[in-house]
């Protein structure tokens, strides 16, 4: 039995406006993948498929047990201890497919982000569920994790819904994708690959459509003048006005006139093409075209007066109770592009947060984007947006705008999700001219288009940049310099100053 959404409306609470209006789509066994801008619902389609919200529309009908994974890893999930303590043949496989530590299910709060979604896609997984709704599944996850999990997934017999911003991933698993764009819901056939191609050149037909409907309600603007002058003209020669009283041959011609209808003619015709008009309009109107944004919104003042950001002392940390971390001397200046990198669990978020404990910046001279940020948090991060000065305010729809979100929507409700927060951040930050940025794994959460108007963004970003992320081909894109982590033993070493490559 397939999971089937049948003219299924939904509209948050307090919104203006539907997320998904009168959708019909059934997802069949095996991967769909679900895509669309940050704040399109991509989330709130599987919070609707697992029955967490419901339709003010239509209705779902969803087979036997449905396992979801949603994008936050603060809780482990239910199920854990037993998964850990499980000796099944399917457990034992998980676990080393996924590389799971025995110990994991006891320090939960000392694992990366990363190491918290392999459990928690392995304990859904393990309880065999015959839906599986997974939101942003490799967000944290080094390049031999994601191949891990992708492994995994593709292990999967059920029906699955798969929201990503990683376009390998839904090539490899997705036979079709959900396109989302509020109200609206367009599925399409194969990957995203595929399926992008396909939009690509639904978007050239309909920009095509458009230039020609545009140009016949330009043509039809000018002949509807003139019909109407010649109309007006009509109208005049009807009038008996100005005719003197003893011109009888004068009225008896406008009388025949007007029984007749000749003089009419003009009349009529210049109603039928505003009919026309009218209807030309309408089709103009319903050929949208989705807005580009422009990324660039850095404002002057942003680069330090001084050259050096910060210089840091040699040092050593301890990662895990078993593993020592070497940090040596650490230098930026102020127009420096550094790439943090390294596999889970080898301290990249450790070294960030040495960083920020040593810095010379002044505070409201950094922006500092974390891995996450919870939900309470969320809210009064958005409840302070909606605080700002009419000025401010428009500065930071601008670069919201710019990384490919619609504002307007946006700030109507205080829950924003993790990929549209990331973007309230780095935008709260730009207006306050930085001097430094600070991101840790900056493409999470976010979509496709997002990602590249951030790559943009930063390539041309007037001050110094460090960036820790597993995304390769975005750092090629932006960084100079690579500090890379790797493991010997129990030591974590970091090698620094080297041009970052690809």
């Amino acid at each position: 039995m397939p999971l089937i959404f049948q003219h299924i409306t939904f509209t948050h609470d307090g919104a203006v406006s539907a997320l998904v209006e009168d959708i019909t789509v059934h997802f069949p066994e095996g991967w769909t993948g679900v895509v669309g801008p940050n704040g399109a619902g991509k989330t709130t389609v599987l919070q609707l498929a697992a029955g967490d919200l419901h339709p003010q529309q239509g209705t779902i009908r969803r087979p036997g047990h449905i396992a979801f994974c949603p994008q936050r890893t603060d809780d482990p999930p239910r199920g854990l201890p037993g998964f850990i303590a499980a000796t099944d043949p399917e457990a034992c496989v998980l676990r080393g497919k996924l590389r799971i530590r025995d110990d994991w299910g006891d320090r939960w709060r000392t694992l990366s982000h990363g190491e918290r979604k392999r459990v928690q896609i392995a304990v859904a997984l393990w309880q065999r569920p015959e839906v599986l709704l997974i939101d942003e599944p490799t967000n944290h996850l080094d390049l031999t994790a994601r191949e891990l999990l992708a492994s995994a997934l593709g292990s999967f017999r059920g029906i699955g819904l798969l929201v990503s911003h990683d376009r390998e991933l839904l090539d490899l698993l997705c036979g079709q994708c959900l396109f989302l764009d509020p109200p609206r819901a367009v599925l399409r056939p194969g990957g995203y690959t595929a399926a992008v191609a396909e939009a690509g050149r639904e978007e050239a037909s309909l920009l095509a459509e458009r230039r020609v409907v545009k140009r016949e309600m330009e043509r039809l603007t000018v002949v509807s003048r003139q019909r109407h002058a010649e109309a007006s003209q009509a109208d005049r020669k009807k009038s008996k006005r100005g005719l003197a009283r003893g011109d009888s041959d004068g009225r008896t011609r406008i009388d025949l006139a007007r029984v007749s209808g000749k003089d009419g003619r003009a009349g009529r015709l210049a109603d039928q093409l505003d009919g026309r008009l009218l209807r030309t309009r309408d089709r103009l109107a319903s050929l949208e075209v989705r807005k580009r944004y422009a990324a660039n919104f850095w404002l002057d003042g942003s680069t330090s007066p001084r050259n050096r950001l910060f210089t840091i002392p040699a040092d050593n940390l301890d990662l895990d109770g078993s593993r020592r971390l070497v940090i040596p001397e650490l230098s930026m200046l102020r127009q420096d592009r550094i790439a943090l990198t390294g596999a889970n669990g080898l301290g990249k978020t450790t070294i960030i947060r040495h960083v920020l404990q040593h810095l010379s910046v002044p505070g409201e001279r950094l922006i500092y984007i974390p891995q996450e940020i919870d939900l309470m948090e969320t809210r009064e991060i958005m409840a302070a947006v909606h605080q700002l000065s009419h000025e401010q305010l428009g500065l930071v729809m601008t670069v919201v705008s710019g990384l490919g979100s619609r504002p307007e929507q946006m700030l109507r409700h205080l829950g924003a999700s993790p990929g549209e927060l990331r973007k309230v951040l780095l935008a709260l930050g730009v207006i306050r001219r930085p001097h430094l940025i600070i991101m840790d794994e900056p493409t999470n959460h976010l979509d496709l288009v997002a990602i590249e108007c951030l790559e943009k963004a930063l390539s041309d970003c007037p001050c110094g940049l460090l960036l820790v992320s597993h995304d390769l081909r975005f750092l090629s894109r932006i960084a100079r310099t690579r500090w890379h982590l790797q493991q010997t033993g129990t030591l974590v070493t970091m090698a620094t100053g080297y041009t970052f490559q690809k």
